[in-house]
C-alpha cells in the first residue's frame, strides 16, 4: 500500500523540529555571548554605542561568504537581520525616529534596517525626526533621501545640510503602493491622500483610471491611511501595512507608475561608524560661481581613483544660482584614497561638509 501525503512527510517534518531545537539552544547561546559582551563594556565603563553599523554589516556579510545554499545571501540577511537585532534589544532596544503614524515606509525601511526589536518614535514630518535625534528622544531616525521615479526627496536633502548628525547607513525599499479605503470600494470616495511624492508616483495610474478623484496631500502614506479610516468619502496610498494598522481594505494593490519602484532611505545618527571593508561617505560641496569650477572640483576623486556614485544638485537660495552638490562616493573616509582625495576637495571648494562613512547595502 502506497503511502500518504502525510506519511511521507512526518519524517521530515521530525528532522525540522529537531533542528528547530538545536537553533534554539545556539540562539540563546549567542544571545548570552551578546549579555557578556555587555557586561565586559559596563566593567571597562565602555562608552559604547549600542548600534554598531560596522560589526552588523560584518557579520552578515561574513555568513554570506560561508553560505553554500540552499539559502540566498537575501535570505541571510534577512535572518541575520532580526538575530542580531534580537540580541542587541536583550542589552538596550534602540529608538528609531520615523515618519509616522504607524504603517509608513519609512517605518518599513526602519524594521528592515535595524530589526524588529526596536522602539518606533513616529514623527509628523522629516522635520521632526531629526528633532527627535538631535534632541535625545530617540537614538537614530530614518529619513528617504531619493526615488527611482521622483529623484530626490529635497527637504532631507536640506535638511542634512545644517543638521550635525551623521549618515551612519543605507536601506533600499521596493515600494508597492496601494489604494485603500474603509470599504475595499471607491463607492462614496472623492478625495484620494498620499505624501506628494506617492501622489507623484501614482499619478498615471489615477489620471488613467480615476480621473475624477480629486488628489490632495498628506502630511505620510500613513497619516492619509489614518484620515481614510475616519471618514469613508477618503482613499488613501499607502502600504498594505498601513492597511492593517488602520483596518482599511485594498482597491487595488500596485499603483505605482513604475513597477520597479524603489526609495533609497539614509539612518541618521551621532554613531561614529568605523570602516567595514564595503562602505560609502556622503559629503555636500559647494564651488565658485566660475567657469570650470566643478570639473575642478571632482579632479581628486579620479586622481586617487575615487569611485562616484551619485551627484546630486541643490539651489543654495542665495539667489545668484549657486549650488550644493550632494556626492556619494565608494569607500570610507579613513581609507588613504578617499581621505587623500578628500582633503584635497576640501582645500579648492566653497563649501565641504562629509555627512559621514556607512556600511553600503
Amino acid at each position: 500500500m502506497a503511502e500518504t501525503l502525510q506519511e511521507r512527510l512526518a519524517p521530515w517534518r521530525a528532522e525540522i523540529d529537531l533542528i528547530d531545537e538545536q537553533i534554539l539552544a545556539l540562539l540563546n547561546k549567542r544571545a548570552q555571548a551578546a549579555l557578556e559582551i555587555g557586561i565586559i563594556k559596563q566593567d571597562y565603563d565602555a562608552d559604547d554605542a549600542i548600534l554598531k553599523p560596522e560589526r552588523e554589516a560584518l557579520i552578515v556579510r561574513r555568513l554570506q561568504s560561508l553560505n553554500h545554499g540552499p539559502f540566498t545571501p537575501a535570505s541571510v540577511q534577512a535572518v541575520w537581520g532580526q538575530v542580531i537585532s534580537a540580541c542587541r534589544g536583550l542589552e538596550s532596544v534602540p529608538r528609531v525616529a520615523c515618519l509616522g503614524p504607524q504603517g509608513s515606509f519609512s517605518e518599513q525601511a526602519a524594521y528592515e534596517h535595524f530589526g524588529h526589536f526596536i522602539n518606533s518614535v513616529h514623527c509628523e514630518s522629516f522635520d521632526e525626526v531629526f528633532r527627535a535625534v538631535e534632541a535625545g528622544q530617540a537614538d537614530v531616525g530614518i529619513v528617504p533621501v531619493e526615488n527611482s521615479t521622483e529623484g530626490a526627496v529635497n527637504r532631507t536633502l536640506d535638511l542634512l545640510l545644517n543638521s550635525p548628525l551623521k549618515v551612519v547607513g543605507e536601506r533600499s525599499l521596493n515600494i508597492h503602493h496601494n489604494l485603500l479605503s474603509s470599504s475595499g470600494t471607491l463607492e462614496g470616495v472623492k478625495r484620494v491622500l498620499a505624501h506628494p511624492q506617492a501622489l507623484a508616483q501614482c499619478q498615471s495610474w489615477l489620471m488613467r483610471n480615476h480621473p475624477e478623484l480629486s488628489r490632495e496631500p498628506a502630511a505620510s502614506n500613513s497619516e492619509a491611511a489614518r484620515l481614510a479610516s475616519l471618514d469613508p468619502s477618503i482613499a488613501a496610498i499607502a502600504s498594505i501595512s498601513a492597511a492593517t494598522a488602520w483596518s482599511l481594505s485594498v482597491v487595488q494593490t500596485g499603483i505605482q507608475d513604475d513597477p520597479h519602484n524603489r526609495t533609497r532611505f539614509l539612518a541618521i545618527g551621532a554613531i561614529e561608524t568605523l570602516p567595514s571593508g564595503q562602505d560609502k561617505t556622503s559629503i555636500i560641496l559647494a564651488v565658485p560661481n566660475r567657469s570650470g569650477a566643478v570639473y575642478e572640483m571632482l579632479a581628486p576623486l579620479a586622481t586617487h581613483g575615487v569611485s562616484m556614485t551619485r551627484l546630486e544638485s541643490r539651489p543654495a537660495r542665495t539667489g545668484q544660482w549657486e549650488y550644493y552638490f550632494y556626492v556619494d562616493l565608494l569607500g570610507h573616509q579613513n581609507e588613504p584614497a578617499l581621505k587623500q582625495a578628500l582633503s584635497e576637495l576640501k582645500q579648492g571648494v566653497a563649501f565641504f561638509k562629509i555627512l559621514g562613512s556607512y556600511p553600503a547595502q
